[in-house]
């Protein structure tokens, strides 16, 4: 009877495995200190100034970010996943602390690069799956951690809300929270079992292969399914999109809050930002289930599809710049969030339908790597001073609205392109002569 309990706990089980790596999605994203971490930045616990945190502060974290993606990518098969898994948790364990007790400039954009290595390293929490998990349960897995880390955000969201609508907690006291469940999930990731077969780097888990064949081996096959993967215009096509949609939506949740503070302008008004994150986590969530039951082929209808979502996205952006209620922008940003989940979905499942199951990580983390060099490219340009405009939070989103608004009408001009090129290829088609057929008469082959 002891044993038979005890296969509930046992790790090679895919479901248990499961049940410990959404625990741990769960508890990462009990941050309920994020949708006011603008707020308390430029309140009195800090003495900084609005364009200090957005010009000084905040580009840190991005170009942390696109720095120790490039590390973590390269090592992540390399050091199985764990460790990197632990150091997600640690980063986060450090971020917290310092934002509860340290105060000046530079011990922010200290924390600025922990906070990159915290993002970084969702990498190794992704990808373990691929790793540890057998190719028929991936669908199951995948759901499982993405309910719980959609859950966690929800709940997270409210939470906050509840806590700073009434007055139960400040600001800074929100971030006490976060920190201990920072904590919690860094020693539950303890129990995730190590990895002993990974998909490049280790392939031969007994050992006998030599550190130089083995990093042959492992380049080698990266290769293989860079070049299986990039061959095909169809995946290039939705990867561009893919990453570009994903640097445009980094930027905006990351840069709303200080449109909101310019909207607003008004420290004693009450702010509903949890509340309108965790709205849109849940129609996050019901726009990547309804992208699972469309009936519709992407195939033909995709450049329309992502470009309306596209020119949408650019629209709302575009009337939240110039919002003068809060209320409206809150309205556009949901509308903007809730179509990239959706359309963000659907492009990762054409995508991964394309390619090969074992370099799913690989694709992705690439794909991760050019949304954030944008990313970097666009900070640099539009916020950071010294180096771009350093523009204010309203000419910011309204350069990111006619972004987004140009991504439309690119993925027009392709549409138009493919749509031409098939045509050009079925006149091809219809144009070549048929062979001539033989006859067989009663004396043989005429």
């Amino acid at each position: 009877m002891f044993s038979n309990k005890m296969k509930w706990f046992d790790t090679s089980n895919w479901l248990v495995l499961s049940l410990i790596l959404s625990i741990f999605g769960f508890l990462k994203e009990i941050r309920p200190s994020e949708p006011f971490i603008y707020e308390f930045l430029i309140g009195e616990w800090r003495n900084l100034t609005e364009e200090q945190v957005n010009q000084e502060v905040y580009p840190v974290g991005t170009y942390s970010y696109l720095g120790l993606l490039v590390i973590v990518f390269l090592i992540t098969d390399i050091c199985r996943y764990k460790p990197l898994i632990v150091c997600l948790g640690l980063s986060g364990i450090v971020v917290w602390s310092m934002l509860l007790w340290t105060n000046s400039l530079v011990e922010l954009q200290i924390l600025e690069f922990f906070y990159g290595a915290f993002a970084a390293c969702e990498v190794a929490y992704f990808t373990y799956i691929y790793a540890k998990v057998d190719k028929e349960y991936y669908q199951q897995v995948t759901s499982h951690t993405r309910a719980a880390i959609l859950a966690g955000r929800s709940i997270s969201g409210i939470l906050g809300q509840i806590l700073i609508s009434f007055r139960w907690m400040d600001y800074r006291q929100l971030n006490y929270i976060t920190f201990t469940a920072m904590i919690a999930a860094t020693l539950w990731c303890l129990f995730l079992p190590p990895v002993t077969k990974s998909i490049y780097f280790h392939q031969d888990s007994t050992g006998q292969l030599l550190l130089k064949d083995k990093t042959k081996a492992a380049f080698r096959l990266m290769w293989r399914h860079l070049r299986s993967a990039y061959s095909s215009v169809y995946i290039i096509k939705w990867s561009l999109w893919w990453s570009l949609a994903t640097c445009g939506f980094i930027q905006v949740q990351v840069y709303m809050q200080p449109l909101w503070v310019a909207i607003v302008n008004d420290p004693n008004q009450p702010v509903y930002n949890g509340a309108v994150e965790s709205i849109l986590t849940v129609l996050g969530f019901l726009g990547a289930l309804a992208a699972g039951v469309l009936k519709v082929d992407w195939t033909t209808r995709g450049e329309l599809a992502l470009t309306c979502c596209s020119l949408l996205q650019g629209f709302m952006l575009l009337i939240a710049s110039q919002a003068e209620q809060i209320i409206a922008s809150y309205i556009c940003y949901v509308a903007f969030g809730a179509l990239y989940h959706l359309t963000i979905t659907v492009a990762s499942s054409e995508i991964a339908k394309m390619i090969d199951e074992d370099s799913y990580g690989l694709v992705f983390g690439l794909n991760t790597f050019f949304a954030l060099l944008f990313q970097t490219i666009l900070t640099m340009v539009v916020v950071t001073s010294g180096i771009g405009f350093a523009l204010p939070p309203k000419k910011q989103y309204f350069v990111y609205g006619v972004l987004h608004v140009i991504l439309g009408f690119m993925y027009i001009i392709i549409g138009l392109v493919c749509w031409m090129k098939s045509k050009r290829d079925y006149r091809r088609a219809s144009t070549v002569p048929e062979p001539p057929s033989r006859t067989v008469g009663t004396l043989g082959v005429l």
